[in-house]
């Protein structure tokens, strides 16, 4: 990518821990890991699937009937991973592989720890390597590794009852999405210009509506913006919301209010917090100004202005 010296760039991580609870097929399943018991779900017509699901992805119908089925499989496919990335199953490179195990009649998506490419082939037999400590989640699989035996894919799955002391009832999976984030012209410019401590946005010349933040584009009209048009600093709040949960690594006591404000000259409403204020006085209509950051590169919060509470006719197109 090319980019000018006015054009921006920077690293930008998005992170956020999903918790989820557990029905009792899916508890089951991550409860054997644990005990290094390999659990699948038989369906009316006799398949039995690995990893197993509450619902067969068919005809929908509820599934309850657990098996056991090996430790061992066969690999039905596979790519090459030259570049780990933190967090994945294994530090050096290794092999994504689908392995069928035996007793299963669908493929289970893990690591694969080889010593390069030419070590793996589609059909290869492979066992699981499990992690020295197991908490009950997939990791507890800590990879797959080549296993040299005769082949046993047509041993029986044997029927298990999902019981385990202790189980497994829920999870909570970090998400995380590394990678950096270019601008572009019409939004460099508009950070450059929040260093100021100005809001400048896009007008569209065809429908003239401005656009805050610009996106370099009308996503209406599908034509260039490039006349800069400075809007605010003040604004008015259009809708909001009360914020009662508080997010990790944000020094922000609740509850708080999150605010939808229409600038002064803009076309739309840009999200902001609203300061100064108790929550419960936040209302639409309510005039604000912006408080800015330490070192002025973008608005801490939005503040009353004392003003009175702008008509509702003056915004309810910017809802």
């Amino acid at each position: 990518m090319t980019t000018t010296p006015d054009t921006l760039r920077a690293p930008l991580v998005v992170e956020f821990p999903f918790t989820r609870s557990l029905g009792p097929v899916q508890a089951a399943f991550l409860s054997g890991l644990r005990e290094r018991t390999v659990l699948g779900v038989r369906t009316e017509d006799g398949r039995v699937l690995v990893p197993p699901v509450e619902y067969d992805p068919e005809t929908a119908a509820e599934l309850r009937e657990l098996v056991e089925v090996e430790a061992t499989g066969t690999v039905t496919t596979w790519a090459w991973n030259h570049e780990p990335r933190p967090g994945q199953p294994l530090g050096t490179p290794f092999a994504w592989v689908l392995v069928r195990l035996d007793g299963a009649d669908t493929a289970l998506l893990h690591a694969l720890d080889a010593p390069g490419p030419e070590a793996v082939r589609t059909g290869m037999r492979v066992r699981i390597r499990w992690a020295a400590e197991r908490t009950g989640a997939i990791t507890d699989i800590a990879c797959f590794e080549p296993h040299a035996d005769e082949g046993t894919a047509a041993a029986e799955p044997r029927p298990h009852d999902g019981r385990f002391d202790e189980p497994v009832t829920g999870i909570v999976a970090p998400a995380r999405l590394d990678y950096t984030y270019a601008p572009g012209r019409a939004q460099s410019a508009y950070l450059h210009a929040l260093g100021d401590r100005r809001t400048v946005g896009e007008r569209c010349p065809s429908c003239t509506k401005v656009y805050v933040p610009p996106r370099g584009a009308c996503p209406t009209c599908g034509v260039a913006t490039t006349e800069p048009v400075e809007v605010g600093p003040r604004g008015t709040v259009t809708t909001y919301c009360i914020v009662n949960i508080k997010a990790k690594n944000l020094d922000i006591e609740v509850p708080y209010v999150y605010a939808h404000i229409a600038l002064d000259g803009a076309g739309l409403a840009l999200h902001g917090r609203i300061g100064g204020i108790p929550y419960d006085q936040v209302r639409m209509g309510l005039r604000v100004e912006p408080v800015w950051s330490e070192g002025g590169r973008y608005p801490d919060h939005y503040r009353p202005t004392g003003e009175p509470d702008a008509d509702y006719d003056a915004y309810k197109e910017l809802l």
